[in-house]
């Protein structure tokens, strides 16, 4: 399976296949089990389907009961080799409740009965909520499955582009389904997943989210790079970065915090010299890998944004185990941390926070993944601007001269 970038060892793209990693590979602590690869959705703006990469195309739309099966014993394998205290089971699709909500149960399930004595298995769902009834939710819960929404926002209009395959809006169902979570299985609700749309105000943006009681809020940013750029993406542009500064302080000047919102704290975490645990900012080791409906073991989704085929592997859970996929050379380049970057990140003066922002949004076609972030000036402007805050409300003000405390 070929694609524009892929040089020398199949899913490598250029520029990473000569970088060696500068530490021990870290195991996988996140496995996304893909257990329906359709969507009953035609998001306009989708990467997944409406993207450059069509790997999906010749898949079951449905992962077989032997996929699954093997996919658990890989899972449980993994853990009991590299000891893990817990791990993070994804199910994910597509839209993976067309898989039905008894089967991921059943999966679920099935990865914690032959997960190592002491391996706590957490497990959620990631659903656009158009599905999600009573009798569902309650079949998630019983299993101990929870449930994360993907949303643009908490109005309809914030939803406009999130359309059936007939044209027809999902807001209807999406905010039913995300309200009987918050109401009536707050327990089982993880929160919600949201694409920043610059053309929506931030602050109305988040507010109407705070309307749908997330316990947390994923503020992602849309995926783009050097050669597909993002909607409204300007070279030294800041449009993304003002929209999150903007959302920012309305959550920190609520004085509380009335949800959590990972970008947020894990960027002001990062400030503060602690560990990171998303993708987007930091050097922490990366440690997703992903299960497809066939059994194919791949990188993770996002990358499928920048060219056809650029997740590829060249691996299945039949055939290998994911001590394979740490190996692969594509992984262990996106494990180097600071290595993995080019001269400019290296030397810049935010890399402990940024950490060359997502790894796909580095992407330029002809010259891989060894670049800054096309989101480099958003990302600069933002987490400047938390800096900046966070010193005005830690650091005491100075006293004017002869004043004394």
């Amino acid at each position: 399976m070929g694609g524009t970038g892929v040089a020398g060892v199949a899913g490598v793209p250029e520029g990473t296949a000569a970088r060696a990693p500068c530490r021990p590979a870290v195991p996988f602590r996140q496995f996304v089990v893909k257990v329906h690869g359709r969507c009953n959705l035609a998001c306009r703006y989708c990467y997944l389907y409406e993207g450059p990469d069509h790997t999906w195309r010749n898949r079951p739309a449905a992962a077989p009961p032997e996929v699954l099966d093997r996919t658990a014993t890989r899972i449980a394998e993994h853990a009991r080799v590299h000891a893990l205290p817990h791990l993070s089971l994804v199910l994910h699709g597509g839209e993976p409740l067309l898989a039905g909500a008894a089967t991921l149960g059943r999966f679920t399930a099935l990865v914690r009965e032959r997960a190592p004595t002491g391996c706590q298995v957490h497990a959620v769902v990631q659903t656009n909520a158009t599905l999600l009834t009573e009798r569902r939710l309650a079949t998630l819960a019983r299993h101990g499955v929870r449930v994360g929404i993907s949303l643009d926002g908490g109005l309809e209009a914030h939803n406009a582009r999130r359309v059936d395959h007939a044209g027809r809006p999902s807001w209807t169902a999406a905010a039913r389904g995300a309200r009987l979570a918050a109401e009536r299985f707050p327990d089982t609700y993880a929160g919600i997943l949201a694409v920043i749309d610059p053309a929506q105000d931030p602050v109305e943006t988040y507010e109407s989210l705070l309307t749908l009681r997330p316990p947390a809020l994923d503020l992602l940013l849309p995926h783009g790079n050097w050669s597909a750029p993002p909607p409204s993406w300007e070279p030294s542009g800041t449009v993304y970065g003002s929209w999150l500064c903007a959302a920012f302080d309305r959550w920190w000047g609520a004085g509380h915090r009335e949800t959590r919102v990972r970008l947020f704290e894990e960027c002001l975490a990062l400030l503060l010299g602690l560990p990171s645990s998303v993708e987007p900012l930091g050097l922490a080791p990366f440690d997703a890998v992903v299960v497809e409906t066939d059994g194919t073991i791949e990188q993770v989704d996002s990358l499928k944004s920048a060219y056809d085929g650029a997740a590829w592997t060249g691996l299945d859970v039949f055939r290998h185990d994911f001590d394979a996929a740490l190996a692969h050379p594509a992984v262990a380049a996106r494990q180097a941390g600071a290595a993995a970057l080019g001269a400019d990140c290296r030397a810049c003066p935010l890399l402990d926070v940024c950490g060359g922002g997502q790894y796909a949004h580095r992407y330029r076609a002809g010259h891989g993944f060894a670049n800054p972030s096309v989101y480099c000036a958003d990302l600069q402007r933002f987490i400047r601007h938390v800096a900046a805050v966070l010193t005005a409300d830690t650091v005491p003000a100075a006293h004017p001269e002869g004043d004394h405390p």
